[in-house]
């Protein structure tokens, strides 16, 4: 509204009585004109207009969802003038305006000064800590408000449930699960919605189950808390049933729906259904909404889908912190170290901050390029701008300086490291096998073994490999048979298998290796048999090696290894028809052995050389460099 207007407008309130007057500031707070509200309760003061408490409060309100401050003090001062301070509306309405602008302070002191307080002025305390993320405060408002025998609303409910799940408390949920029954409140759609959303934070899906189906009525928010449960869960089918049922119900999916939806979408096998999922999002005029497009953007990178990723980024803008993270964790995610730090340049350039997961992607990014130098200078903007006692950057750290080699500067920060989890210790044992730091490897998970961290898949197949290339073979299998033991009850997965078929077969215990195959619970998979083969060519085992590459090819008919690899052990042992035939067979088939190569750090950039370009001048003078 322009000034000319709110002067008619003022002009001709002045006629008006002053409820019609209150009615048209009312009005205008409620259906969102906030600005409105307050342009018109200035320009009528100006003409001599007497605020009541009616009016007070609903300007008040106005500031709060403005986050207007200053404007709100003024307001106070007027309602302190007049009276109104006492007024239990105009009380409610100020503690309400302070807590939205986050002056907890002057709330609280405001709210012991009111006289009487009623559930509206209670809830204005409660909701506004909630909403501020201070849970417990929030709840500790709440257990205050029942001692006083103040009765709770759905209001009042809805949020500290909300404080609930953040907390953890499953026995305070439980307490306000069962007085919603006692005040008949279980079926109202806030109180309703409130505990499905806490129950799936909690990952009580049992009890969410329970009590969306004893609603009575249910509106999009209820169906969402449910996707977005399931979604945080990786359950894809159920998602996608819930939204069946929902359409059914004609109920209409909003943003956050989609979003819900489209998180449930992590593997590769799920990208039909989201490409799907995309199609209906740009019928329904979402694609440029932020949080939706953020969400389609993580669903292809999760996926795997690197053209659709790359497609989607260049038509969305990037505008803030969680939209240039979407895609640093995307880029880094499907292995393109380039793109992410050509990502986190932009970023900075449009001085917008990083933060601890930023950190995380980008130093993920690093690791997989080893370029040690923008490893270091990350560590010095980690620890300039305060994220460095991030447990999430400091895993990053320890696995970037792992994948680096610098295995000191890796038990350094792990050293200094406040909250160890097993994401830390992987990180570590990761590294030490890679680098071949074989019997170190095993001393940590020993280690991380004494001080009570279970291991869990990845630690297992960290210390499987460094056992097998440092000749453990008794220890290997030690560690094998307590993974499947009731102590730590790991079911081995494939790579699980594949190490210890190596590590059989790098000894010499073909048979031994050839029966564990046979007798696996789960179908063997092509890197079993690579494996195998590769220890038949070591050994010489001719006979073995025909068995396994046959298996291998019928896996994977275009796999040049296992041509190579039968190839090499006719070769080695003097049939060079049959290693001729191999590789007259690979031809025919069209299958193609791909160039091994190298990447070496020159300039602080990752340059790459292939093997067969032995003469290029870049890999003539890494060699000189080298020797």
């Amino acid at each position: 509204m322009c000034r000319s207007q709110s002067n008619t407008h003022a002009n001709h309130h002045q006629e008006k009585t002053l409820f019609q007057c209150n009615e048209d500031i009312s009005h205008h707070a409620h259906n969102g004109s906030n600005t409105d509200a307050l342009i018109l309760f200035t320009q009528l003061r100006e003409f001599g207009f007497k605020p009541n408490a009616s009016t007070f409060s609903s300007v008040l309100k106005s500031c709060a969802k403005l986050g207007f401050l200053q404007m709100g003090k003024q307001i106070h001062s007027e309602v302190i003038k007049l009276g109104f301070e006492s007024d239990i509306y105009c009380g409610s309405s100020l503690v309400d305006m302070y807590c939205k602008c986050r002056e907890f302070h002057d709330a609280t002191h405001l709210f012991d000064k009111i006289p009487y307080r009623n559930t509206v002025t209670w809830n204005a305390l409660i909701v506004g800590f909630s909403q501020a993320e201070l849970y417990d405060q929030a709840l500790d408002i709440y257990i205050k408000m029942r001692e006083m025998g103040i009765c709770p609303s759905a209001i009042t409910l809805s949020s500290v449930l909300a404080s609930c799940s953040r907390l953890d408390v499953e026995e305070d949920l439980k307490k306000i699960h069962a007085l919603s029954f006692k005040l008949g409140l279980q079926s109202h759609v806030v109180v309703g919605t409130a505990l499905i959303d806490s129950y799936m934070k909690s990952l009580k899906f049992t009890d969410a189950n329970k009590v969306f189906n004893s609603m009575p009525e249910k509106n999009v928010f209820t169906w969402t808390s449910m996707v977005t449960g399931y979604s945080q869960k990786k359950q894809p089918m159920e998602v996608l049933k819930l939204i069946q049922e929902m359409r059914r119900a004609n109920i209409k999916l909003n943003q956050v729906t989609y979003n819900g939806l489209l998180s449930s979408f992590v593997s590769p096998e799920d990208l039909d259904h989201g490409k799907q999922v995309h199609c209906q999002v740009i019928k329904e005029g979402f694609e440029l909404e932020p949080h939706v497009s953020v969400a389609l953007i993580t669903m292809y990178s999760k996926c795997t889908s690197a053209s659709d990723f790359c497609k989607l980024c260049s038509v969305t803008p990037l505008y803030d912190q969680v939209s240039y993270n979407s895609v640093i964790a995307g880029f880094a995610h499907l292995g393109y170290g380039e793109e992410v730090l050509e990502t986190f340049a932009r970023m900075n350039q449009s001085l917008i901050k990083p933060d601890f997961y930023t950190f995380g992607s980008l130093l993920q990014a690093i690791g997989t390029l080893s370029t040690l130098e923008h490893g270091k200078q990350t560590h010095a903007l980690v620890l300039k701008t305060g994220h460095f006692s991030n447990p999430y950057v400091q895993n990053g750290l320890i696995s970037m300086y792992s994948k680096c080699g610098l295995l000191d500067e890796a038990k350094l920060v792990f050293s200094l490291a406040r909250e160890l989890d097993i994401v830390s210790w992987n990180s570590l044992l990761a590294g030490l096998s890679q680098h071949g730091k074989g019997l170190e490897a095993v001393e940590w998970f020993e280690e991380m073994w004494r001080v009570g961290v279970k291991p869990d898949h990845t630690s297992f197949l960290c210390v499987l490999s460094s056992c097998s290339h440092t000749g453990l073979v008794e220890k290997g299998l030690e560690y094998f048979d307590l993974m499947k033991s009731d102590r730590v009850a790991l079911a081995p997965r494939v790579e699980h298998y594949s190490c210890i078929v190596d590590l059989l077969g790098r000894a010499g215990y073909l048979n031994e290796a050839e029966e564990l195959i046979n007798k696996m619970p789960i179908k063997p998979e092509a890197s079993i048999y690579r494996a195998l083969l590769s220890a038949c060519r070591v050994h010489g085992n001719m006979g073995m090696a025909v068995r396994a590459a046959g298996c291998l090819l019928e896996l994977c008919p275009s796999d040049a290894s296992a041509y190579v690899l039968l190839s090499n052990v006719f070769g080695e042992k003097g049939y060079w028809a049959d290693k001729e035939h191999v590789r007259m067979l690979m031809g025919s088939n069209g299958v193609t052995k791909e160039p091994g190569y190298s990447w070496v750090g020159i300039c602080n950039e990752a340059q790459t050389t292939l093997g067969k370009d032995l003469d290029d001048p870049l890999s003539l003078d890494a060699q000189e460099t080298l020797v």
